[in-house]
């Protein structure tokens, strides 16, 4: 994938010396799924920027915040954590910069901590380590707009007086009750919307994690804490999707629902989609003159960016399905669906949150993977991750079923053979990824079981506002790929299929520079079905996978004989159906990406892992595809 997906280098603001008194630096700190990186990002806009933490592999988000009456309050979001035990990395870097002990970083003036209100008895239990700090705190319930919504109630004041520190209903949604931000930081020690508070803070005596759960739950009963009704309802609903038997079924079904819904829906769509660039070509065409600069820019540069880009609404309608399953609180039933299989291999439910991810891009996903704990699993969960089916292969996965496999349905139409081939290659690669794992934690990777601690969120309905935020992220990362990688990739291929030149006139395309480096890895390929136009492919999608399509159609496009066909076309008549299957198992497994194998060198502080896994995702994808070119060509001829 392409640099948008590494965080850029950013060096902490210099910030004045604060007057006594007075707030500059703010620590944001919560449990996951509290809400937090949504009131971040709220808080801040635009003004932020990410890096890492000096040392380590943790994420460093640091912004300047918006909609304050003073600009110059630097606001560091502090990685979701359950405990300030320092059992995982994240956790030590919330102690070492809340102490003032993260080199780079200044000590914190004030702390917001943002709790969800809809479970807010578990969620108090992070809240008796940051108070016990001594740092001025305002407490945030959000989501308290959806907890009163459903029937819960709290009482802020009487929170505020057992805690000793303001308390604010927020909602960082909808944008609502921030206005007790701006006053807390104003009035520095002053408290938020709840009255004034009688007494400071006095950390409890803590024997263990249990003794602190006794206390969170004295306290949630104090302030009448009820949680909303609809925990009830949501107690019914997880009997059914969490249950042994029908929940995995349940969750095979809505996997298959989606995949059938993109290519019913969005193959029309990304036909359409291309006949709009290819008139675009055209309409560009008419206002260029015949010569080399037309080829250049159509066959070379346009039919090769084309051909990638007219998959943007299949990858998009994937990933709104994808939004929604974990907007509304089902991804996080599936990662407990997930946790009975992966411990069977020896990870646990921890490693599903990365291994999905991974379906969008390994690369963050693999940074993901530092909320593990124990370093065995996460070394473990690094290697397999790129295993997981990401959207850059999409685009050649779609490419190739299109062009060979049939348009048939089954049942009525209820199961299209396309989709059946679809799911079976997202399923290689989870049967890949799973089998390496349980290589790898029964010999060199062997530790003992972890616990796995998930909050699970009260089902709601996804906002217009957060889907489509999601899709137009997603599709500036696809539009830039596509406008930098896979552009300056198509134009260099035109060129060298254009050279040398001899008496003025250009080679045959197999004559050409890019020919011959293609017949030189030929014979290498040919067992697995392949011709040199597709050893060429798979060269320049080592840069990202996608980058696979660009090539094909600026080759096919240059070539006089497929100029005039579509790349789905071209492909089919000069591949056959053994090394078009093998194509896909070998896409499957194969690494075929830098960005993730530097990111996995980051991750490991060495060479030595990504070099293991690129050798041994290379092993599997050629003997896959050989065997699959085998028995194709033997059944199908």
């Amino acid at each position: 994938m392409s640099d948008c997906c590494t965080p850029a280098a950013f060096q902490p603001p210099e910030l004045p010396a604060a007057s006594l008194g007075e707030f500059r630096t703010i620590a944001l700190i919560g449990p996951p799924n509290s809400g937090k990186s949504t009131l971040f990002n709220r808080l801040t806009g635009l003004r932020q920027k990410v890096a890492n933490y000096p040392g380590v592999t943790v994420e460093q988000r640091m912004g300047r915040m918006a909609g304050i009456d003073r600009d110059d309050l630097v606001l560091i979001d502090l990685p979701g954590i359950y405990s300030l035990d320092p059992f995982s990395e994240d956790a030590r870097v919330s102690i070492d910069v809340l102490k003032g002990n993260m080199p780079g970083t200044p000590k914190p003036d004030a702390v917001l901590l943002v709790m969800d209100s809809l479970h807010l008895t578990r969620q108090l239990m992070l809240a008796a380590p940051i108070l016990g700090l001594g740092l001025p705190t305002l407490v945030l319930l959000n989501m308290t707009d959806l907890m009163e919504a459903r029937g819960g109630v709290v009482d802020a004041l009487k929170l505020a007086e057992e805690l000793g520190a303001p308390v604010a209903r927020v909602s960082a949604t909808q944008g609502t009750g921030l206005d007790a931000i701006q006053i807390f930081l104003n009035r520095h020690r002053g408290v938020s919307n709840t009255d004034d508070v009688p007494h400071p803070f006095t950390l409890p005596v803590l024997g263990n994690a249990m003794s602190t759960h006794v206390w969170a739950a004295q306290v949630s009963s104090k302030t009448g804490y009820q949680a909303p009704l609809s925990a009830k309802n949501t107690q019914k609903v997880d009997g059914i999707l969490l249950h042994r038997v029908w929940g995995p079924l349940l969750f095979l079904a809505v996997v298959f629902g989606v995949f059938e819904v993109v290519f019913s829906i969005g193959q029309p769509l990304s036909d359409g989609f291309g006949d709009v660039l290819a008139k675009a070509g055209g309409y560009v065409a008419a206002f260029v003159p015949e010569g080399w600069m037309r080829s250049l820019l159509l066959d070379g540069a346009w039919k090769g960016v084309s051909s990638v880009l007219v998959f943007l609404p299949q990858i998009l309608l994937l990933f709104l399905f994808i939004g929604i399953l974990e907007d509304t609180g089902y991804l996080a039933r599936a990662a407990l669906i997930a946790d009975r299989v992966m411990r069977t291999i020896g990870l646990n439910g921890k490693a599903f949150i990365p291994l999905l991810s991974a379906y969008a891009c390994a690369v963050p996903a693999i940074m993901a993977t530092r909320t593990i704990e124990n370093k065995r699993d996460r070394l473990a969960t690094i290697l397999v991750t790129p295993f997981m089916t990401c959207s850059a292969r999409l685009p050649v996965y779609m490419l190739l079923i299109a062009a060979f496999i049939p348009n048939l349905t089954f049942l009525g139409g209820l199961v299209g053979l396309r989709t059946l081939v679809m799911l079976g290659l997202y399923l290689m690669g989870f049967v890949a990824a799973m089998t390496t794992a349980w290589l790898l934690k029964s010999s060199i990777l062997k530790s003992s079981e972890t616990p796995f601690i998930l909050e699970l969120p009260q089902y709601r309905m996804p906002t217009l506002r957060s889907m489509g935020l999601r899709l137009v992220d997603r599709a500036q990362v696809f539009l830039y790929q596509a406008g930098t990688v896979i552009l300056c990739v198509t134009l260099a291929l035109w060129v060298l299929a254009h050279l040398p030149i001899h008496g003025g006139k250009t080679p045959e395309l197999a004559e050409s520079l890019i020919g011959k480096l293609g017949h030189v890895i030929e014979p290498a390929i040919a067992p697995l079905g392949f011709n040199w136009k597709i050893g060429i492919g798979l060269l320049t999608s080592v840069l990202a996978r996608e980058v696979m399509v660009g090539t094909m159609g600026t080759l096919y496009g240059a070539d006089p004989q497929t100029q005039a066909e579509s790349l789905q076309t071209a492909l089919h008549h000069d591949l056959p159906l053994g090394g078009a299957v093998a194509l896909m198992v070998f896409f499957a497994f194969a690494m075929q990406c830098t960005s993730t194998m530097a990111v996995v060198r980051r991750e490991t502080n060495s060479w030595k892992w990504p070099a293991i896994q690129f050798l041994w995702m290379l092993v599997l994808a050629y003997g896959g595809a050989w065997v699959a070119n085998w028995v194709v060509t033997a059944v199908w001829g």
